[in-house]
């Protein structure tokens, strides 16, 4: 063993020299102990997201621009993931689980139209409005509340769960599963 590290130190004796070797680990070490220091700044909060289908979403939002009249009104705007989620009416989130649908973002198609059926809930005062309530306790209490909506509310917290937790891909079928749900929901 003693032999190959002779052999190493020869080597790079040959190609750099020692002196400049030392120097080189120095400051590789300097380059190191900051980098630790300085961990958390140095790793940006969140990378880009890459979304192939956006572009085609905001032509299509242009387009629904162009085809709207002066008297209409614009869509609601879709909610940011990392924001609060917005005081609207269910229909609202209807609408947006609607459009999300036809842009093929069955995932957030899914989340908006299980909020549609929250908010049917607690319009109609089945439920009470309490943010930061989980799919599951959301799932139990509207069925203590009304026990026919549990087993429908049980299945959309499911599928819910599956998509957004279990990172699932997101299918036109559990759009379409949302959608036969929110309506036994909304009977």
């Amino acid at each position: 063993m003693t032999r190959l590290w002779d052999l190493f130190l020869q080597a790079i004796d040959e190609f750099v020299g020692v002196s400049i070797a030392c120097i080189l680990l120095f400051l590789a070490a300097a380059v190191f102990g900051l980098l630790h220091y300085f961990y958390p700044r140095w790793i940006p909060k969140s990378f880009p997201k890459l979304r192939v289908g956006r572009q085609r979403g905001e032509k299509q939002d242009e387009q629904l621009d162009i085809d709207l009249g002066p008297d209409e009104e614009e869509p609601e705007p879709e909610p940011e993931p990392d924001e609060e989620v917005p005081e609207l009416p269910a229909h609202v989130f209807a609408s947006l689980a609607d459009r999300l649908a036809a842009e093929g973002r069955f995932a957030e198609a899914v989340r908006e139209r299980l909020r549609s059926m929250v908010r049917s809930l607690v319009e109609r005062q089945v439920l009470e409005h309490r943010p930061g309530m989980t799919v599951t306790e959301l799932a139990r209490a509207a069925g203590a509340a009304r026990p026919s909506v549990e087993t429908p509310m049980r299945t959309a917290s499911g599928i819910f769960s599956d998509i957004w937790y279990a990172e699932k891909p997101a299918t036109a079928e559990h759009d379409d599963r949302m959608r036969r749900l929110a309506a036994e929901v909304n009977q």
